[in-house]
């Protein structure tokens, strides 16, 4: 298991450990997690927690990719477990905020549905030997995503103070940049997944 692959793997470590802050009855072991005022907001420390370990799992995906590319390392455990630990880093977080109340329950629905669209049309394209790369959209997607994530799970801080709610929607954004590039994906593949028949 080279370097990127272990990094992945971490990610994925990372991702369940903030899954538990997020889940887990403290209240119930006898652990008593505060609540902290700030700006005349009340904020729970499990999050902040949940949020800087989340920010530490963001990062590993960047790396994980790019030392793989540098160093020649990409294997197809690594793309596999990559898959994986993408969409175990952000589905999973984006269900739970959404029945906590922390976002609309139309934002995962939205994003999961087209994660499912999309990883069928690489897997067909990948089956008829097409390798579909990563697309402009999609990586817009990514990054407004993970950085409206990290803003909920700090409770909008600091642009909640003046009235701003900047998470909200960079998660829109990002939800409707989903949806763009699971067109585009489509059209990029159109042709192998719909084949015209030939005339004879």
């Amino acid at each position: 298991m080279n370097t990127p692959t272990k990094l992945t793997v971490l990610r994925i470590i990372l991702t369940i450990v903030v899954i538990l802050f997020m889940l887990f009855p403290f209240y119930a072991i006898g652990i008593q997690m505060p609540k902290v005022l700030i700006g005349g907001i009340y904020v729970r420390v499990e999050y902040f927690i949940a949020g800087g370990i989340f920010i530490v799992a963001s990062l590993t995906d960047f790396l994980d990719g790019y030392l793989a590319r540098k160093n020649n390392q990409v294997t197809d455990l690594g793309k596999m477990l990559d898959a994986i630990a993408d969409k175990l880093l952000v589905n999973p977080i984006l269900i739970i905020l959404a029945v906590q109340g922390f976002i609309t329950p139309w934002i995962p629905v939205i994003i999961i549905f087209r994660d499912t669209v999309v990883d069928a049309i690489k897997m067909e394209a990948s089956r008829k030997g097409k390798v579909q790369a990563a697309i402009y959209s999609g990586k817009i997607k990514t990054a407004t995503m993970m950085v409206g994530l990290v803003l909920t799970f700090f409770y909008n801080l600091p642009f909640e103070l003046i009235g701003i709610r900047v998470s909200d929607f960079l998660l829109y954004f990002a939800t409707i940049m989903s949806v763009i590039s699971m067109i585009d994906y489509y059209r990029l593949n159109k042709e192998i997944l719909f084949p015209k028949e030939e005339i004879l």
